[in-house]
């Protein structure tokens, strides 16, 4: 997913969030009642069961739904499609980056449109400003909106701010049912990494969170709601509803759910390219290539300057879960376009140990260590500093840190963000 979003540094990303404030109660937060239908597979999401359920939770509703082609149900049909079969009152979708039906490429959204399989206009929401997503919200004459993405579990993945921004607007507007369609995090349910820090606030980070931030987006919702809402200036939702996904727990990770992967964004192929990306997406920052243009992104990883000699210092980390593999390629687009790129490619060994941000730290910190032409990508460590929520990784890394200095650094920040979530969690299992 290209992080160099379209607007990243307007309005629609800075206005969305303010400076830090304390956790308040989510008592506003209300876990949806849609009753499980029986069924032979062990993982079931949020919009299975309310579709099980005859899409009573929004009988008599006017409905927008802000949803991708991740949105469907365990037969692959799309929920919007779903709900005009059925006689739900669906007035209105709104697209998020790549577009409803995935049309677009990364930092690109899909115009607005009629779908012409639905006849339903398809609001582009990617980049909307709280107000003018309000407006939409005003103009399309909903009073429920329905939220179904899958997530990957990172903060820098824009989706989440989606929802943000959109359950600010549901509030500005007043009076509207929020409701999300849960779906597993991939990426399991630990939180990991450096947590956003003020100042830091961009269109790939709005609220402070952790790295991988090891919550679904229903739990995500909760805690926006209670925590952020009055503090950006809006009143918290009364009608937050989250409709719980049946048989997952948190120390399920992506291998787990691979025959229902559906891509969330064109660079995002597979279960294996979420479980490194809240780390490997850091190369995002630095002037190698993250494997756009390769058929494995953010798995490939090189440079022209870079060689076997990184491999060897990595392997010798004995990293859990990872082996690196001293690996050429041609990038077909993006950074390094056309250029051999020497490097590694990332192999999982077992996803379950996998520390994606720990493996990303030491990736970057060999690299410095050894190249002299070790660069960022030409915005002086500025995006580096975005993608991590602070300038310390930075400094850290320019001063000689060692990989587990950094990691120690951002310990204390991330206990207090895992109790601070503790009380919005649906699922059970280890943080």
């Amino acid at each position: 997913m290209n992080i160099s979003r379209r607007g990243l540094f307007g309005a629609a990303g800075v206005a969305a969030a303010t400076a830090a404030g304390a956790a308040v109660n989510s008592s506003a937060a209300v876990a949806g009642t849609v009753p499980a239908a029986a069924t032979g597979r062990p993982v079931r999401a949020g919009a299975d069961i309310a579709a099980g359920d005859k899409w009573r939770i929004l009988s008599g509703r006017r409905v927008g739904v802000i949803t991708n082609p991740t949105g469907v149900l365990d037969d692959f049909t799309s929920i919007v499609d779903d709900m005009i079969a059925r006689g739900v009152d669906l007035r209105a979708v709104f697209g998020p980056e790549h577009g409803f039906r995935g049309t677009a490429q990364a930092g690109e959204a899909e115009e607005t449109f009629t779908d012409p399989r639905t006849g339903v206009t398809v609001y582009d929401a990617y980049g909307a400003t709280v107000t003018k997503l309000a407006g939409f919200f005003t103009t399309a004459a909903i009073d429920t909106v329905v939220f179904d993405i899958r997530d990957v579990g990172v903060r820098f993945y824009t989706y989440i701010w989606t929802m943000w921004t959109a359950m600010q607007a549901a509030s500005q507007v007043g009076g509207l049912r929020f409701i999300v369609l849960d779906r597993p995090n991939p990426l399991g349910g630990r939180a990991r990494g450096p947590v956003l820090q003020q100042g830091y606030t961009s269109g790939v980070g709005l609220l402070e969170i952790s790295q991988q931030h090891g919550m679904t987006v229903g739990e995500l919702a909760r805690f926006f709601n209670a925590t952020f809402m009055e503090r950006a200036g809006q009143q918290k939702l009364t009608d937050l509803q989250v409709v719980k996904a049946t048989g997952w727990h948190r120390q399920m990770v992506g291998p787990d759910q691979a025959d229902r992967w559906i891509p969330p964004s064109p660079n995002m192929p597979t279960p294996q390219t979420a479980t490194l990306y809240p780390g490997t997406g850091m190369v995002e920052a630095t002037d190698w290539s993250e494997g756009r243009g390769t058929t494995r992104p953010f798995e490939l990883i090189g440079a022209p300057y870079l060689d076997h000699r990184w491999a060897e210092a990595l392997n010798a980390r004995n990293l859990p879960g990872v082996q690196f593999r001293e690996a050429y390629f041609t990038p077909i687009s993006s950074k390094n376009q056309g250029k051999v790129c020497g490097g590694v490619q990332v192999h999982i060994i077992d996803a379950e140990k996998v520390d994606a941000i720990e493996v990303g730290t030491h990736m970057l910190v060999e690299a410095r260590r050894i190249y002299p032409e070790f660069a960022w990508r030409g915005d002086g460590g500025r995006w580096i500093g975005l993608l991590t929520g602070s300038g310390r990784f930075q400094q850290q890394l320019e001063a000689g840190a060692s990989a587990a200095e950094i990691i120690a650094a951002w310990q204390p920040e991330l206990q207090r963000f895992r109790d601070d979530t503790e009380p919005h969690l649906l699922y059970g299992g280890p943080r």
